[in-house]
């Protein structure tokens, strides 16, 4: 069975995903960084149904250099990429500009540059809605328009998705560039809003809602989106002569004011809610059309929102009470 090299593996969808291919019979090799944006042992917890398994090989490394990479991957076949490492966070890359575009678009060119040298030719890359920045035009279409980026995170996903057409270009590299929209579920990163809210909820603290609850996010159930990505794969191994950017959403958006109410129900508690003004970078919608991916490879979402919320509920309250054991 082929060799994919998973890059991310022991973050939220990296992990899920990995845990996806070795089921399916590849083998994987996992690099990942821990970068300290959260706590590596969440990471490690990630990755504990896998680090183990005799198909799976784990290297932590760091995508920006690029040397280094190379080398320890030197004498691994790779068949296929799924690139999903990067710094995440449309608020945290307006502090921090210079780390988004080092860790996300060096990274990637890394990447390619691998790929060129070693004749890999096949890649699924993990791109964001964030590209569409404000957009009014929704549903979002991947032919729109997305050179306005309104956060540095976003204009790095862009730059990669740059780099990726000149790389097909110059040397027939097969891409496919999944624009995720709001993933969510259990192992979701602690700073994301379903998660923090959540756990703000489940300790009767307020929560933050920026704005006045009216945005909307396309939350997208994290097995519908490994189940994308994993045939974005299938799609690059049985076709030559690729580069394709397809939305990987749930084609549902939620109102902020909404979600809070999902997770009310979900933990039995009410909110105490403290509004604050919109926050620099933010959009007012994400909303996929999902239609391109449909017909490209079959990609079909199954959750509702509220099953995912009451899943990752669950997973949450089982989480702390291990950790309370």
């Amino acid at each position: 069975m082929a060799v994919i090299l998973v890059t991310g593996c022991a973050g939220f969808i990296g992990s899920h995903l990995t845990e996806k291919l070795l089921k399916e019979g590849y083998r994987v090799v996992g690099i990942d960084n821990f970068d300290p944006f959260y706590d590596r042992s969440i990471k490690e917890r990630n990755m504990k149904s896998f680090i183990k398994h005799p198909s799976f090989l784990f290297f932590e490394l760091d995508l920006t250099d690029g040397p280094t990479m190379e080398a320890n991957l030197a004498d691994i076949e790779i068949d296929g990429i799924v690139h999903l490492a990067g710094k995440a966070g449309v608020r945290p890359s307006i502090m921090s500009p210079h780390a988004y575009t080092r860790a996300n678009v060096t990274a990637t060119q890394n990447i390619l540059e691998m790929m060129r040298k070693r004749g890999i030719r096949k890649m699924a890359f993990a791109s964001s809605s964030s590209v569409y920045g404000n957009s009014t035009d929704i549903p979002f279409l991947e032919t729109q328009d997305v050179s306005n980026p309104i956060s540095p995170y976003a204009f790095t996903k862009k730059a990669c998705e740059l780099a990726n057409y000149t790389y097909h270009t110059l040397y027939n590299l097969d891409i496919v560039n999944m624009r995720f929209f709001t993933v969510f579920g259990p192992r979701q990163r602690p700073d994301l809003a379903i998660h923090k809210f959540t756990e703000l909820i489940l300790h009767k603290a307020e929560i933050p809602m920026f704005g006045d609850g009216s945005t909307s996010r396309d939350y997208t159930y994290y097995e519908d989106t490994v189940d994308g990505i994993y045939k974005a794969l299938q799609y690059l191994f049985a076709h030559d002569k690729v580069y394709e950017i397809v939305n990987l959403g749930n084609n549902q958006p939620v109102k902020l004011t909404e979600m809070i109410r999902a997770i009310e129900k979900a933990t039995g508690e009410k909110a105490k809610i403290k509004q604050l003004p919109m926050q620099a970078g933010d959009v007012d919608i994400t909303y996929a059309n999902i239609d391109k991916a449909k017909k490209l490879f079959g990609y079909n979402p199954q959750y509702s929102f509220e099953e995912g919320v009451r899943n990752f509920v669950e997973w949450y309250k089982s989480v702390h009470a291990e950790c309370n054991l």
